[in-house]
This record gives C-alpha cells, structure tokens and sequence, in this order.
C-alpha cells in the first residue's frame, strides 16, 4: 500500500468517526466540520468553555457519564468533564440547528455515536482550551503588573515632592562627576619623575 493510499485509509476512518448516515444523507458528529458555516460569534461561543449554565452542565452529567460518580472526582476532572458535556450539547444544539430536518430519534442516534466516539476528543479539546487561557491570563496578569510598576514610576516621578528630592540629588551626582574629572586631569598632567640612570663600568 502506497503512502497516498494510507493516508486516505485514514482519512476514510477519521471520517467514519466524525459522521453518521441517516436516511441517506451524512451527518457530521464533529462540530468543527461545519466551521465553514459558523459566524464569528458561534466560533467563539463553540471553542469556549463555559459558555452554557452550570445547572445545564450538571443536570446532563449522567447523561454523556453515567458511568461516573462524579464526587469522587478530583476538581480538574471533573472540570475537564463537565467542559466535555458542555461541548457535547452545544455539538447537538448545532447539528439540530443545520439538520432541523432530523427526527428526534435521529438525533437519539447522533448522540450515541457521539458519545461513543468524541468522548475523549473533547475532553482532550477542553484540556486545550484551558491550557490556553491559563497562559493569556497569565500574560494579562504580567502585563497589568509591569503597567501597574511604570505607572507607579511614573506618577512618582511628577510628584512635586519627588522634583524637590531629586533636584539636590542630580546636582550632587554632577559635581562629584566634575570633581572626579578635575582631579583625573590634575592627576595626568604632573610630571613624571625618572630617577638618573647609574653609571656602569668596568674599572
């Protein structure tokens, strides 16, 4: 099998994984193939976690869970998790929204396969997000602080108070400065005393 063949095998299987067939027609499972349709508002409000209610979150937990006892989850987890729910509704709300022609037995369908197969995909895409978002709120928190110091510089700096300091300060600086000099000047023009050479012979 050649690498073009391969790569098409998997895109096959990556495909089957991402879609289903009802009535003849292919319904994608995965909620970033229809990007293409998205406005920028529903892109956002897709890739980002917590966006829906936590109520909501919570009362569908065992609906895509019901194999977990979710106090016994640690609270990254469950975090994880419940940002895996979140995204598993908002993969239907937006399946329901482009295929408003499915029966609700249909979409019963798409969310078994769902649950099957992208369980582990969101939560790996929630884990992303979360990532993310932790290292912006790290840089806005830097970035506010190093704002916060030269602002703080700065104010201090155009205090009349702070001119008055600083006034007999610099001119301290400059007159050692001057004196330095003068005496490095004063130091480099003496002249330079070489004792007499010895005379040397042999009587």
């Amino acid at each position: 099998m050649t690498a073009a063949q391969q790569q098409d095998l998997q895109t096959q299987r990556r495909l089957q994984q991402d879609s289903i067939q009802l009535a003849g027609k292919t319904i994608y499972i995965n909620p970033f193939l229809y990007w293409r349709r998205f406005d920028s508002n529903t892109d956002r409000w897709l890739r980002e976690p917590g966006q829906l209610s936590e109520e909501q979150i919570q009362q569908n937990r065992s609906r895509f869970y019901p194999e977990l006892e979710w106090a016994l989850l640690d609270e990254r987890d469950q975090e994880v998790k419940d940002g895996a729910v979140e995204m598993f509704l908002k993969s239907l709300e937006l399946i329901s929204t482009f295929h408003p022609e499915l029966t609700s037995g249909q979409i019963l369908e798409v969310e078994r396969k769902m649950a099957i197969t992208k369980k582990r995909s969101f939560e790996r895409w929630v884990e992303k997000s979360y990532r993310r978002r932790s290292r912006e709120e790290t840089k806005k928190k830097r970035r506010f602080a190093r704002n916060r110091f030269l602002q703080g510089w700065g104010e201090w700096i155009a205090l009349d108070t702070t001119h008055q300091a600083l006034v007999p300060i610099v001119a301290l600086l400059v007159l050692s400065a001057v004196l330095g000099w003068s005496y490095g000047s004063s130091q480099s023009s003496c002249p330079t005393l070489v004792p007499p050479q010895q005379q040397t012979g042999v009587r």
